[in-house]
């Protein structure tokens, strides 16, 4: 059965229920959406922060991505139920999926096989409409800006020089540049303008590192949205009064969703941003309350473990102070073959000596992880159906000379059954160490040399580089917001700024396009190479193959 197949004959369990049943949440802590989902209230969050008990944090990322697919939500949910079924007391955090990505090339973001979380269909559609909160808050402010230059300008917005755009939860390139007002005065003013995709909003990222609604509307206000014309003040999201009516769109997106695995075991699923333009994590406050609730919590950073675990690492823990114990790394045979020269149509075909080519990408990862961050490593190769005796042993040897262990794991067709020998073996190293990691850089560090660092170190780049326009802008951050980390917009592709490059490439500079403050979010975005914040629909979507029978019955999502 395809994915979508099997999450429709899950048999779920009223989510009240299971909820109650396996974590004691009181039903009326519970704002239920239909019978298989709900959101947590804020109070019973803030119940839980006084607890003493405190859950182990386990990081799932990924070598760098490719088109032969590597399931790294795939592995979250498998080893959450294969930890439940060793008796492991075991919640996993995910993002929620965006639109785009779901009727373009990517697809959703509930999981595949036998290791899904249901009710597949709503969590990657509208689930419980928090995108389309965070668009209506962002838009929002968005209106209010051109509303205050339209009605006199009292705060002398130099309309040059405005820095939010509009939003959208689609992928659609005829939006990436646009002109608005046209029509006359009665319309506003003319000027440019453009739209990213809903996961690049600051709004998203605000929402998934704030602790609660009061640090939610102050993160709101702080947002920078233009700056006058002597080029250096800004104007504010408080500045405008509008920060009160964004967090009051709010105040149910901000509440975390309960849902379910195919094996009836506790998800929760929250925010989206995505880990190639933003920091790409589920919320803070999904991550924190399952560590109040469960024994473990295994949570996924988006793409490869150069964007998603460094982001997670860096900016995610510094800012909610908190500390994986373990990081599993996924990937695949054909992945690796991939990362080896092998073209995607050839993938099936057994060729140890591109899987040995390909091993380097999977190497850099183990030793960022292990060299820069202090954490242990677990490898989980995801079996395919084609994958040869030779290929698994020959990934597993060369782990093992890396002093990592590589565990071989078939939680796609079987569920948390396929991957309980990676569940013990993540377990017993987790129940065995302290925790505790090292940030890559120091905070007070300059923005410049942050970003050199992240450069260097973990993509492997001989330097950085960028005109002198977008030098001096960096400086003149640096007076302002010194001490925030970096977040880097960068192809999910490759290590380097070309997406083509496979592999692990050293010795490549990386150019630095663009900067800017995300100053409620609180880090420092800088754009690496030709990196767009609205991605463009494939020749063929997969919204081609999304339909609806008359019984209400949806097909073709993945």
């Amino acid at each position: 059965m395809s994915d979508i197949e099997i999450a429709q004959h899950a048999k779920m369990k009223p989510i009240i229920k299971l909820a109650e049943e396996s974590y004691g949440i009181p039903f009326e802590q519970l704002d239920p959406y239909g019978h298989y989902k709900a959101k947590l209230s804020l109070e019973y969050i803030e119940s839980l922060s006084h607890q003493e008990r405190e859950g182990k944090l386990i990081l799932v990322s990924a070598i760098s991505p490719t088109p032969a697919g590597e399931g790294k939500t795939t592995t979250t949910v498998g080893l959450g139920d294969a930890m439940n079924r060793l008796g492991k007391k075991t919640i996993i955090c995910l993002r929620e999926p965006s639109l785009g990505p779901c009727f373009g090339l990517k697809g959703g973001a509930a999981g595949g096989g036998y290791s899904q979380v249901v009710p597949m269909e709503d969590i990657n559609l509208h689930f419980t409409g928090d995108f389309h909160a965070i668009g209506v808050a962002h838009n929002l402010l968005a209106a209010m800006i051109d509303n205050h230059i339209h009605h006199g300008n009292a705060l002398e917005i130099d309309s040059r020089r405005i820095k939010w755009k509009r939003v959208v939860d689609m992928n659609d390139r005829a939006l990436r540049e646009i002109t608005i007002g046209q029509g006359g005065a009665a319309n506003g003013y003319l000027r440019e303008d453009g739209f990213d995709i809903v996961v690049a909003s600051e709004v998203m990222a605000i929402l998934c590192l704030a602790v609660n609604r009061a640090d939610l509307k102050e993160r709101l206000g702080r947002i920078i949205v233009a700056y006058k014309s002597d080029k250096s003040t800004p104007i504010y999201a408080s500045d405008l009064k509008a920060h009160g009516a964004m967090a009051a769109v709010l105040k149910d997106a901000i509440k975390p969703n309960l849902v379910q695995t195919l094996e009836n075991n506790i998800a929760i699923v929250h925010g989206g941003p995505f880990a190639n333009i933003a920091h790409g994590c589920n919320s803070v406050m999904a991550t924190k309350t399952a560590l109040k609730l469960a024994d473990y919590v295994v949570t996924e950073a988006g793409f490869g473990a150069d964007l998603g675990a460094e982001k997670f690492l860096n900016i995610k823990c510094r800012s909610a102070k908190l500390a994986p114990s373990v990081v599993v790394l996924v990937a695949t045979v054909r992945a690796l073959k991939y990362h080896g020269g092998i073209e995607k149509d050839h993938l099936n075909q057994e060729n140890m000596e591109a899987l040995e080519v390909g091993f380097a990408n999977l190497e850099r990862h183990i030793s960022n992880i292990q060299t820069h961050y202090g954490l242990p490593v677990v490898v989980s190769l995801n079996h395919f159906t084609f994958d040869t005796d030779g290929e698994t042993a020959l990934v597993q040897e060369k782990c093992r000379s890396l002093g990592v262990k590589c565990i071989v794991s078939k939680h796609w067709a079987e569920g948390g059954k396929g991957a309980e020998a990676l569940a013990q073996e993540v377990a017993d190293i987790v129940d065995g160490c302290e925790g505790g990691f090292n940030y890559l850089y120091d905070s007070k560090l300059p923005l410049w040399e942050k970003i050199k660092t992240v450069a260097t170190k973990i993509y492997g780049a001989r330097d950085i580089t960028a005109s002198a326009a977008i030098r001096d802008e960096i400086s003149k951050l640096q007076e302002h917001y010194g001490e925030l980390p970096v977040c880097i917009a960068k192809t999910q592709m490759s290590f380097s700024t070309n997406p083509n490059v496979r592999g692990a490439p050293v010795d490549h500079t990386v150019e630095i396009s663009g900067v800017k403050v995300e100053n409620g979010a609180g880090f420092i975005v800088a754009i690496a190479g030709n990196m767009m914040t609205m991605p463009g629909l494939p020749k063929v979507p997969t919204a081609e193959h999304i339909d609806i029978d008359d019984n209400g019955v949806i097909t073709g999502l993945f």
